[in-house]
């Protein structure tokens, strides 16, 4: 007797599911930060793009890869991963690659990779697996509650410790929201935030005297407008500058002229507002909004509660990324050196953020699914 052979499906017959408005926004972005690396790299403007656009392919193909993935894959080895991140976020903490002023690099061969961005991939995929397979009730019960805030704790004294205060800032919002819409009761954040503000002496007390700066420079920029206010008070005189229309691509004077520091990473907002106006700016504002809105309709049609997690996660990540940097660039939050998602340069911002991406179309491919608690690894 002849037995049929057995087909299994290849994950590429998935690829036609991803949600490709996403894409095309998230490309539409990335495409108006490429443009804006030339712009912000001056002499070596061809240099500065064809690495990020290098960046961009890179981790283009692993989000393709990532969207397709069965959701058991992810779901098996989150606790793999975000162990994998930790481990070498201790060994930056031990022996890593110092850089301006802190300690947040290893060096990968020839290149530096900052872990603590991929730590907060790992994060949400770690705290989707776990809030995944609770039941509704023990959400309500504080003992539930302890492994998901030592899940957040662990990587932000690491991190804290390079200092670079505003990831751990993002890592611990991106956490709180996720408890959030896994339906955590108000009644505990009241009461942490209640503890946060009775805390605040404290922090005060243990916080590096630049950052203390930063934040006396958020109050009163003018008291130091040659010294811890010079970026900030630039970064607002350039984005008035550029008016309603702006003063056109590579004519920025603030930023051209070299007169906005960090240009082509924490302030590349504040170029793009110089050259494109007020209302160039919207319209970035508009994708960014068209990206988090997909994202959250990703997360509102899963039904698993694990890639609703993932989806919601990935969508508060990039948008506590925008907040704080659109807010900061503008005075309106301490300057405490976010990048700005699929614009500002670096490797490690790029490839996380579209890596990010991937977890959210991988949510969307899936969302039809529900897989079970059994035979998953913790």
């Amino acid at each position: 007797m002849r037995h049929s052979p057995i087909h299994i499906k290849n994950p590429l017959y998935r690829i036609p599911e991803i949600n490709w408005f996403i894409v095309l926004i998230m490309t539409a972005i990335a495409g108006i930060g490429l443009a804006m690396m030339y712009s912000a790299g001056g002499d070596e403007g061809t240099i500065y793009l064809s690495q990020q656009f290098s960046r961009f392919a890179f981790a283009f193909v692993i989000m393709l890869v990532l969207a397709i993935m069965p959701m058991k894959i992810l779901m098996d080895y989150a606790y793999v991963a975000y162990f994998l991140c930790l481990l070498i976020l201790v060994v930056v903490d031990v022996a890593g690659h110092i850089g301006m002023g802190a300690q947040r690099w290893v060096k990968f061969g020839g290149l530096n990779l900052q872990p603590s961005e991929f730590m907060k991939l790992t994060v949400i995929l770690v705290l989707a697996r776990y809030f995944h397979q609770l039941h509704h009730e023990d959400i309500k019960r504080i003992p539930f509650l302890i492994i998901p805030l030592i899940i957040i704790i662990l990587p932000a004294i690491f991190i804290l410790r390079q200092p670079n205060l505003g990831t751990t800032t993002i890592l611990a919002c991106v956490g709180m929201i996720m408890f959030f819409l896994a339906g955590v009761q108000w009644r505990y954040f009241i009461g942490a935030g209640l503890s946060i503000v009775c805390a605040m002496p404290v922090i005060w007390h243990f916080m590096h005297a630049y950052q203390k700066r930063r934040v006396l420079t958020f109050l009163d920029p003018q008291q130091d407008p040659l010294g811890a206010g010079y970026n900030i008070l630039q970064s607002m005189i350039a984005i008035g500058s550029g008016g309603l229309l702006g003063k056109g691509y590579l004519q920025g004077s603030q930023s051209q002229l070299n007169f906005l520091p960090e240009k082509h990473t924490d302030f590349i907002f504040t170029m793009f507002a110089e050259e494109f106006g007020f209302f160039g700016s919207i319209t970035l504002l508009i994708l960014y909004m068209l990206l988090l809105s997909a994202g959250m309709l990703v997360a509102l049609r899963s039904r698993s509660t694990f890639g609703a997690m993932v989806a919601g996660g990935v969508v508060a990540l990039l948008f506590i990324h925008i907040l704080i940097n659109c807010a900061m660039v503008m005075g309106m939050l301490p300057v405490v050196g976010v990048p700005l998602p699929l614009m500002s340069y670096g490797g490690s911002i790029m490839v996380s953020t579209v890596c990010a991406i991937g977890l959210l179309l991988n949510a969307y491919v899936h969302r039809n699914e529900l897989p079970t608690n059994k035979g998953l690894k913790m």
